[in-house]
């Protein structure tokens, strides 16, 4: 006996449809506003927690190198100062080398060496900050003390930079620290990027006749520079944020000191260090502390932004953010 098929009714299949695409939407942007609402609430709780802080001090707190509980007088400087010297100082380190590495991984290194050495990186990033801190404190800082220190200062000493006693400690420690932190994430965000450039512009390149350093140099370079500004980008977050490694070994002085011998402090770093001990005006001016990080996080995201899509501009699009 023939059964006959019931015809499909497509009304109801794109009605159906419909609904679905309607509430996927509804879902993706319920996950936006949530980071939104997170974002706002986060800038509104520090806001009202350090409001004492903010109606007290005023645009002062920013300009102060004051720190004293005793006395409830209180300034951001030094520690905006350590934070912006640390983290510059973590990127003229960290920057060339990654780039190195991750041109190294990308287009000279053969396959049973670029896929283990990946890994390495890949590993490297993984590793929790208060592991680096330790090992920074204990490994770290001696050889900084004796030799590099003291070769610095014989040599170099005549500059401000690098005048002073060789404690192994302060800002330099904090810097090279911060810059083995960052290494892995430019490193790896970077190789990918290096990856990604398309293969007909390095076999363009090397039918004109270029050296397979120039093809790198002259093509490869230049196409994945949106990415790559993005990776030192995202290691300068990571620089100025980072906390435990920093409190180890910046020497937590509330102080400006031009030289990098010398003992420092963070905006990350006085948080931790300071926060359970205080009270009433004191705990409201390191709240303020933590409001000016997050404020300092995005402005570096959105410049960021912005320089990526500039330089993507400029190079006609191609690998627009």
């Amino acid at each position: 006996m023939a059964t006959t098929s019931k015809p499909v009714d497509f009304r109801i299949l794109k009605r159906r449809l419909r609904y679905g695409d309607t509430i996927f939407h509804g879902l993706v942007l319920l996950g936006a506003l949530t980071i939104l609402a997170t974002l706002v609430a986060m800038v509104w709780i520090l806001a009202s927690q350090s409001t004492d802080s903010i109606t007290h001090f005023g645009f002062g707190f920013f300009t102060s190198s004051t720190w004293n509980p005793v006395q409830n007088q209180f300034g951001a400087l030094p520690a905006i100062y350590g934070t912006v010297a640390s983290s510059i100082l973590a990127l003229l380190i960290a920057v060339p080398i990654s780039i190195g590495v991750a041109i190294f991984l990308s287009e000279v290194a053969p396959g049973p060496i670029r896929v283990p050495a990946s890994f390495l990186v890949e590993m490297l990033a993984a590793v929790p900050s208060v592991v680096f801190g330790l090992w920074g404190l204990f490994v770290l800082a001696p050889k900084i003390r004796d030799p590099l220190e003291r070769i610095l200062g014989d040599y170099f000493g005549w500059l401000p930079l690098f005048k002073g006693a060789h404690l192994g400690i302060g800002i330099l420690a904090a810097g090279i620290i911060l810059a083995i932190m960052i290494l892995p994430i430019i490193t790896a965000i970077s190789r990918d990027v290096l990856r990604a450039v398309p293969r007909s512009q390095r076999e363009a390149a090397l039918a004109l006749g270029a050296t397979k350093w120039e093809t790198i140099w002259s093509v490869v370079l230049p196409y994945a520079r949106p990415g790559i500004t993005g990776a030192v980008i995202l290691g300068l977050g990571r620089a100025v944020g980072e906390t435990m490694a920093v409190t180890m070994l910046i020497g937590n002085a509330y102080k400006i000191n031009i030289s990098l011998f010398s003992p420092g402090n963070t905006l990350a770093s006085s948080i931790a260090s300071e926060l359970g001990e205080s009270s009433g005006l004191y705990r409201s001016a390191i709240i303020e502390l933590g409001l000016v990080l997050l404020a300092v996080t995005v402005l570096i995201n959105v410049a960021a932004r912005l320089l990526i899509w500039r330089i993507s501009t400029h190079a006609g699009g191609d690998l627009r953010a």
